[in-house]
């Protein structure tokens, strides 16, 4: 009897169910000539005897963590994987796997897996909505994946359930809701699909509009604290109701509001006018409710064991460092951790059980005690990331980020945008001085070239010393968040692969001055035109909308006409239209317009 599951178990799903350590282990144990004789009984079960004595048996329909071996183990153990592994080697390579989705599982094959109660909470999830996205099977990799909005699910053997694996933990929940999200996608003909819920936000946010007009008017230069108050209690309430991005952004709205009244230089106005629009434009907004307001999870939701792969690290203050995650198909972010901390997870792998992750991709990693929470170099784990993660080619790379929806009304998730960038070679290296900003041109493998950006600040004064260190000695990769400028990939780096290992730049503390080129920062005459309208209407929700001066005005008229020049009339009807009648509403159209605009370009 043939276990085409065995068979289907590829090293990268070992590594998964296990670790690629032992899997490496595994493979050189074999490879030396400690090989277990194999048996396979009549029901299906293979059995594995080793030179030590040891006996592990892989039972037919159950998972590796579920089966026997003599050695003790908890978990999945360097036996079990031996022989799978040897088991793959006495049988011929098998033709590829027919094609198959994870949709064809019905709900009495999910009810006879997990039981009816746990299939009744999935579908209360399901009844309120959800995002998902998938990565489908092909003929080089047989597994299936769905990123949920609080965990990843990877189907790892075609048409079987035992090998489903999750850093959730709730796996039977998940599980059901990854196998729904395929179903309705394959109905659909699409890779990131809306399941369940309303197709429409009907959610009644009238008092956000109200709240929002009044600190419109008065400016965060006038707002009273009073207002305060109800801004807490707004957020208290949405966050009840489950609509977490409305909730963050009224979070951050009042952090900006605290850092102004205390005069930190946390406080941007630019920022603050940002978080007004983006609260205007997700409570009258119509699309999927898990895309504009939230998907209806909790809060925050443990993980049961997560592998996590360092992408770098960005300072946010002295004492205190974001931390960058690879974790399947997406990136994690764990904001404002203690810099010892950061500097010991910025490079590093990390395997934790004691570790929750937001709705918005944040994870938090416990540290007390009886934290388990491991760390090994990164190394080469960069080479085995998910192809989703990584830029090869910067042209379809930046075609893909003009797909992509207005910010304002996307899900608002942690370091949406960060990649692993692969480097064929580095010109054009260097530093504009009136900008504090060094610059490089990033070459991909197939030819294709992007922009490397990255601004001095007061906060990380050896970062720039240290990248550009960095960029001298042949990096392999950069990580960073990327973004569109005319047409180009442009990235903002957190660390940079060369090979003598990682290097993030935020956490140097021993790099010498670096000689470089003088740069010069190019002008564009339509970016620079509409960034200054930006800056403008900044200022304008900066004092109040009732607090405006005849000045102020002027020059919103003046870049009114600029903008019309350039071609941007819509945009210049708008900045015109709130210069002649200043109001909540004309402000916050001409501010949404010129968002959507500067992403645009």
């Amino acid at each position: 009897m043939t276990r085409p599951d065995l068979l289907a178990l590829t090293p990268d799903a070992l590594a998964a169910l296990a670790n690629r350590g032992l899997v490496k282990r595994a493979v050189k144990d074999l490879d030396a000539g400690v090989v277990p004789v194999l048996e396979t009984d009549p029901d299906g079960a293979v059995r594995g005897r080793f030179p030590d004595g040891t006996t592990t048996t892989l039972p037919l329909g159950a998972s590796l963590d579920a089966a026997g071996c003599g050695c003790g183990a908890a978990g999945v153990c360097r036996h079990r994987i031996a022989v799978v592994l040897a088991y793959q080697r006495t049988r011929e390579s098998s033709a590829p796997a027919a094609p198959w989705s994870p949709g064809a599982v019905t709900d009495d094959d999910l009810a006879g897996l997990m039981g009816e109660r746990t299939l009744r909470r999935a579908r209360r999830v399901l009844q309120a909505g959800y995002r998902a996205k998938l990565r489908r099977p092909t003929a080089e990799d047989a597994t299936a994946q769905a990123e949920l909005p609080t965990c990843t699910v990877t189907f790892l053997v075609p048409d079987d359930l035992s090998y489903v694996h999750t850093d959730a933990v709730n796996r039977d929940e998940a599980t059901a809701l990854a196998v729904w999200a395929f179903r309705e996608a394959d109905a659909r003909g699409v890779d990131v699909v809306d399941v369940g819920g309303s197709p429409t936000t009907a959610t009644d946010l009238t008092a956000v509009t109200d709240l929002l007009d009044q600190l419109l008017l008065d400016g965060a230069a006038n707002a009273s604290e009073v207002l305060d108050v109800a801004w807490r209690r707004l957020h208290r309430d949405l966050t009840a109701q489950r609509l977490h991005w409305p909730a963050a952004v009224i979070a951050e709205l009042l952090d900006q509001l605290a850092a102004y009244r205390g005069r930190t230089a946390d406080y941007r106005a630019e920022r603050f006018a940002a978080l007004l629009t983006e609260l205007h434009a997700r409570s009258t907004a119509n699309g999927p409710r898990a895309e504009v307001l939230g998907p209806d999870e909790p809060a925050e939701t443990p993980l049961r064991r997560v592998r996590l792969t360092a992408l770098g690290a960005r300072l946010r203050s002295e004492s205190a460092a974001d931390v960058y995650f690879a974790s399947g198909d997406v990136v994690l972010v764990q904001r404002a951790t203690p810099l010892r901390a950061g500097r010991l997870l910025a490079a590093s792998n990390v395997v934790s059980e004691s570790a929750t992750r937001s709705a918005s991709r944040a994870v938090t990693l416990k540290t007390g005690r009886v934290a388990k929470t491991s760390l090994t170099p990164v190394g080469t784990s960069w080479d085995d990331l998910p192809r989703a993660l990584v830029v090869d080619d910067c042209a379809t790379a930046a075609a893909r980020l003009a797909e992509l929806p207005p910010r304002q009304v996307r899900a608002r998730v942690e370091a949406e945008l960060v990649r692993v960038v692969r480097v064929a070679a580095v010109s054009d290296l260097a530093y504009d001085p009136a900008a504090q900003r060094l610059t490089a041109t990033l070459h991909d493998p197939t030819g294709a070239s992007c922009v490397l950006e990255a601004t001095h600040r007061a906060v990380a004064p050896r970062s720039l010393d240290a990248l550009a260190a960095a960029l001298h000695v042949d990096p392999t990769a950069v990580t960073g968040s990327v973004r569109r400028h005319r047409g180009t990939l442009v990235v903002d780096p957190l660390a940079v692969r060369t090979r003598a290992g990682v290097v993030v730049p935020d956490l140097a503390t021993d790099t010498a001055p670096q000689p470089l080129p003088l740069g010069v920062t190019a002008v564009d005459p339509l970016s620079a035109t509409v960034d200054s309208a930006l800056t403008v209407l900044a200022e304008a929700a900066h004092r109040g909308l009732e607090h405006l001066t005849d000045g102020l005005l002027a020059r919103l008229r003046e870049l009114g006409d600029h903008l019309r020049g350039t071609g941007l009339r819509t945009a210049a009807a708008h900045v015109t239209a709130f210069a002649d009648d200043p109001s909540a509403a004309t402000w916050l159209g001409a501010h949404l317009r010129l968002l959507v605009t500067a992403d645009a370009r």
